[in-house]
């Protein structure tokens, strides 16, 4: 399309993300700018259809002269974005059959607490702990981000802590309240992952969130700055919390995976598994998993038993653990999800059927 002023026309586009309250923006070759709203894909026919070149001009207008060079030698990159004051994204632009498509996560600025995002309060309890390492699961895009960001501004809110944050990219942007809250961008703040935890055993931290744990290495130096007095948030990629050990564990040689199941017994506050489901006055609403390291639990971990892990989260409710398709039954009971959508987002469907 010749002659497409870019700045009105991401303004514009920005402007419809914020009023129809949308999570995501995505410009694609030979379609209309679409978004996403509560889970929906949603074309905005009133727009034009992008050719390859447009949406390569969005991505050059967007980045920074660093950035471009980055995406056009990688041919993908990860950003981040503040349009205007009131909008801040998450960004990736990618090459696809040769052309250049691109996905935009809205950030809200302002960030919810735990009670605003429909979950539960137990969450607090780790927030407030002073050393171990919590871990919030799910696959993408099921606000897993969101949920730290909470517990990261309750820590804020409530205690005098050096907070740092290792990201990539910077997602939710933090203001220093009780504490003194650093955040660091990989690439840009610190070479990688690892390289910043390491360092931060040199920059009296008391708190530390990991945006992703993505190699050994910074899982066995989150482990052991878990052990060393710090409290450590991060998340994976991960269907559940037996799943989540096992990710960890594994990532690790077979002659060190004893050494790593002990650290992480002893180490372990809990793991959150969560997922944003269809709610039937639309819009999502979280649906949860939560395990919590017991003297039971941490035994399973150490003996390599980590099948077993299920049942003592589906028999451990007098502890505060909380089984995914008991979050289901609750919010069916509530009238918030349908009995259908529950059964589309269980991990154990039949079990889940002897429950409805």
């Amino acid at each position: 399309m010749a002659n497409l002023d870019y700045q009105r026309e991401i303004a514009e586009l920005v402007g419809i993300v914020i009023k129809e309250g949308a999570s995501d923006l995505h410009l694609t070759a030979g379609r209309h700018p679409t978004v996403r709203v509560s889970g929906d894909l949603i074309p905005l026919v009133n727009k034009p259809v992008f050719s390859g070149d447009d949406v390569l001009g969005f991505v050059m207008e967007i980045l920074n002269e660093e950035n471009r060079q980055r995406f056009l030698k990688n041919k993908e990159i990860d950003f981040s974005w503040s349009p205007d004051p009131k909008a801040r994204f998450r960004g990736n632009a990618f090459y696809q059959q040769g052309q250049v498509s691109a996905a935009f996560r809205l950030i809200p600025t302002q960030i919810k607490t735990l009670k605003e995002l429909n979950l539960p309060d137990l969450l607090s309890d780790f927030a407030r702990r002073q050393q171990g390492f919590f871990l919030v699961v799910g696959p993408v895009g099921q606000g897993k981000t969101t949920t730290l960001a909470a517990m990261i501004q309750l820590i804020n809110q409530e205690r005098t802590e050096h907070i740092i944050t290792i990201e990539d990219p910077i997602e939710y942007l933090h203001q220093s309240d009780k504490s003194i809250i650093d955040q660091r961008e990989v690439r840009f703040d610190t070479t990688s992952f690892a390289s910043g935890l390491h360092s931060m055993f040199r920059q009296d931290v008391d708190v530390a969130m990991i945006g992703e744990m993505r190699d050994p290495d910074t899982m066995a130096t989150a482990v052991t700055a878990a052990e060393t007095g710090h409290l450590i948030f991060s998340t994976l990629h991960t269907n559940s919390a037996s799943q989540t050990i096992d990710r960890i564990i594994d990532s690790f040689p077979a002659n060190q995976q004893k050494q790593i199941r002990i650290q992480l017994s002893s180490s372990l506050l809990g793991i959150f598994s969560q997922r944003l489901v269809p709610r039937v006055a639309g819009g999502r609403i979280p649906a949860y998993e939560l395990l919590i390291n017991t003297a039971a639990v941490a035994n399973l971990i150490r003996e390599g038993r980590t099948a077993e892990v299920d049942v003592l989260i589906e028999t451990g409710s007098e502890q505060g653990m909380i089984n995914l398709n008991s979050s289901l039954v609750d919010l069916v009971r509530r009238g918030e999800i349908s009995a259908e959508t529950a059964y589309q987002y269980s991990l154990n469907p039949k079990g889940l059927e002897k429950m409805i």
